[in-house]
């Protein structure tokens, strides 16, 4: 077998080490089998010392399972690390090493993706620069921006107590708008399958301030309920200018300059979502009493179809709630979900019903992004090949999905069905 020997073993162990891999693990997803005097660890060590060299289908395996391309491994000192803009959580735990080279393996792929279709607009003469990307401040305040993005979104503030539907309608209305005035909102949680997800407790949300072609990641894994807050949330960054990863919502102290424009952001969202006048009446509660505060609560959540984490956010901001209060309703929440999605899952391996691979992906990527592949497509502008790393999908799946996407507004494909 032909061994790729021009290769920069270092490289293996750096690369290794940065995808968050022990030695025994890596040798096991790579698929190294131990012999009757080296065991598999041992193995992949040899390669990285250079003491040995790996075969060509043993470096693409290496590749794909250190999610770095195969011209990484012939670099003479390892890439610079790409950057994750600024890093705005402020988690109450540490992250492990594995789940953070996930993290950063996904926001290398969500920036190539990005590049990729602001090239696409500048091709099609479509990059005219968006007046409201950086066009805020801090310094301006809270209620100053939720107006401005209110009025480029087109939503009367003063019509928001007369919601109709649920959380998830709310939120994919957001979303449509988002999208109308050209900002890419895609729904992502995982490294291409249910196998490498990325908790919300890593991180929630991540927003690319390009004025061409600013994105927004919405993690998937998040509650939908969730959905509406998140995204707009990751807007305020966008007007701010500032591209970055954001985490879960805290207690409201800003102990960091990054934390003092999360905090920002996080008013943003939640008076956006849930104003003051939502809070004329006061409070029927102390701050202390839990039972109590978690109906009100509750009940405000469903009148005004946001998450009920998000009213027990704004009920801590506005001091109706005490701060052990508010940390205990968090952990009950958070327990809450983890406990509804463990469910969904024993539900979905027992259900063979449920929606197409296509529709769901479609939803996730959104139809500003899908209908832009569509449209190049279509012209000749893009490759199916092309496409498919626009889109994050394999090439064979590309052409179903824009047939989908064109019958589903009246194109009348033959052969697609709507499920």
């Amino acid at each position: 077998m032909e061994r790729a020997e021009n290769i920069n073993p270092s490289i293996l162990a750096w690369a290794r080490q940065s995808a968050g891999l022990s030695l025994e693990d890596a040798a096991s997803k790579i698929g190294i089998q131990p012999s009757a005097v080296s065991s598999a660890a041992e193995k992949l060590q040899a390669l990285e010392s250079g003491e040995r060299f790996p075969t060509r289908n043993q470096l693409a395996k290496i590749a794909s399972v250190y999610r770095r391309p195969v011209v990484t491994f012939y670099l003479k000192q390892p890439p610079a690390q790409a950057s994750r803009g600024e890093d705005f959580r402020t988690l109450p735990f540490d992250v492990p090493p594995r789940e953070s080279a996930k993290l950063d393996a996904l926001l290398r792929d969500i920036r190539a993706r990005q590049e990729m279709v602001k090239s696409i607009l500048e091709d099609e003469d479509e990059a005219a620069p968006l007046d409201f990307v950086g066009s805020a401040t801090v310094q301006q305040g809270v209620q100053a921006v939720i107006d401005s993005i209110a009025a480029k979104l087109e939503i009367r503030l003063d019509t928001l107590s007369r919601r109709n539907g649920s959380a998830d309608d709310l939120f994919k209305d957001l979303r449509s708008r988002s999208e109308h005035i050209g900002v890419f909102v895609l729904l992502v949680g995982d490294l291409g399958s249910h196998h490498h997800t990325i908790s919300e407790r890593v991180f929630r949300g991540f927003a690319i301030a390009d004025r061409v072609a600013p994105f927004v990641v919405i993690n998937d894994q998040d509650a939908k309920a969730a959905r509406a807050f998140t995204l707009l949330h990751e807007l305020a960054h966008i007007w701010l200018g500032q591209t970055g990863v954001s985490g879960m919502v805290g207690e409201g102290e800003a102990k960091t300059p990054q934390g003092a424009i999360e905090l920002f952001c996080n008013d943003v969202a939640g008076r956006f979502l849930l104003p003051d006048q939502a809070f004329a009446a006061g409070p029927d509660f102390t701050p202390a009493d839990l039972p109590r505060a978690m109906a009100a609560i509750a009940r405000m959540a469903e009148a005004w179809r946001v998450s009920e984490p998000m009213v027990a956010y704004r009920m801590h901001r506005m001091k109706w709630i005490s701060g052990p209060a508010y940390r205990d309703l968090a952990s009950q929440y958070a327990a809450r979900w983890q406990g509804q999605k463990a469910r969904a899952k024993d539900d979905a391996k027992e259900s063979e019903g449920g929606p197409s691979y296509y529709t769901v992906k479609q939803f996730k990527l959104g139809a500003a992004l899908v209908g832009l592949v569509q449209r190049s497509v279509r012209d000749n502008l893009l490759s199916h090949t092309k496409a498919a790393k626009v889109l994050g999908v394999s090439p064979g799946v590309v052409e179903p999905l824009i047939k989908r996407y064109e019958y589903a507004r009246g194109a009348m494909v033959p052969g697609i069905g709507r499920d």
